[in-house]
């Protein structure tokens, strides 16, 4: 599949850039944000809908669209950009995120992980070559490599031995990568540990990815923390790959994060907090239910020019 990437312009007062990523559908900026559409839809949108607030590529999620509906239905039906309606890119994740998220029904190996559905207890074993395959026939235009996501805090010789495994399941999805695949990024993992993040991305960095990931963040650390391991690890990503911060989606975390040279973000926050009535403003965060705005006529943002602020 076509992928491309290429700086357009670098800041002078930062290590920020705007870049330009061309896929078999269509091309995006960056830095950019990618909504999550955990099972091909974000939630209480359209896929319109999401083209009219300029929403330039969505996230779809490897594990669940393998249990439901699978992904060889998908498949047999066109691919995930036929089957949700989205003419854009897509990014699938790896299932690196549910082995964190799921623990207590997952048990992971050497070879792989085993899942035991949440949805009716089956046991489903996920290797990195199989996520390649089962992204390979969704037909996404970014397609991720298995990873394993460390809660905070860990010990660190099991992140250790966690990072290790992941840096051997990089090297095998790409033994199996087909040139009409999509875009394959490697995850870089370590936890909070420096020397853990340098030794991931020494030895992913030698591999022929087409761009680099960092995972294992927005787990529970404190924002200090996270800032402090984005530090050490973006410079040691290539410049010439895009450079993508899994799960983090607060508007404070991606402009810090912009400024730090990463491109390309995804979260489901957006919509996690849309629904529960906790919206971003200019002046902060707003919780909507509160009974002071029961009656309250002004817009949400007086600053805000978007649909919403301009009309209710």
């Amino acid at each position: 599949m076509a992928f491309r990437f290429e700086i357009v312009k670098k800041d002078s007062f930062s290590q920020a850039r705007l870049g330009r990523i061309e896929t078999d559908h269509g091309s995006f900026s960056t830095p950019t944000f990618f909504p999550v559409g955990t099972q091909g839809t974000v939630k209480s949108l359209t896929p319109e809908e999401l083209v009219e607030v300029g929403v330039e590529g969505i996230l779809g999620n490897t594990y669940h669209l393998y249990l439901k509906p699978g992904h060889e239905t998908i498949g047999r039906l066109g691919g995930l950009h036929a089957f949700i309606h989205w003419e854009r890119p897509i990014l699938t994740d790896s299932g690196g995120y549910q082995i964190f998220s799921l623990a207590k029904l997952r048990k992971i190996s050497e070879e792989g992980v085993t899942f035991q559905s949440h949805i009716d207890g089956s046991l489903h074993f996920l290797t990195p070559e199989l996520v390649v395959e089962i992204q390979r026939t969704l037909g996404s235009d970014i397609a991720m490599v298995l990873d394993e996501c460390v809660p905070y805090p860990s010990p660190y010789e099991y992140v250790k031995a966690s990072t290790q495994l992941t840096t051997q399941w990089a090297t095998r999805s790409l033994r199996v990568r087909r040139e009409t695949d999509p875009a394959l990024f490697a995850i870089i993992q370590g936890g909070v540990y420096r020397d853990l993040r340098e030794e991931s991305s020494k030895a992913l960095v030698q591999m022929d990815f087409q761009g680099y990931a960092i995972g294992g963040l927005s787990v529970g650390e404190p924002k200090s923390i996270m800032r402090d391991v984005l530090e050490w690890t973006t410079p040691l990503m290539p410049e010439n790959a895009p450079r993508y911060l899994m799960g983090v989606g607060t508007p404070e975390d991606i402009l810090d994060a912009t400024m730090l040279g990463i491109d390309l973000f995804d979260c489901v926050l957006p919509t996690r907090n849309a629904r529960n009535g906790m919206l971003f403003t200019s002046s902060g965060k707003m919780s909507i239910k509160q009974a002071q705005y029961a009656e309250d006529g002004r817009p949400i943002d007086e600053t805000c020019l978007c649909y919403t602020c301009r009309h209710y």
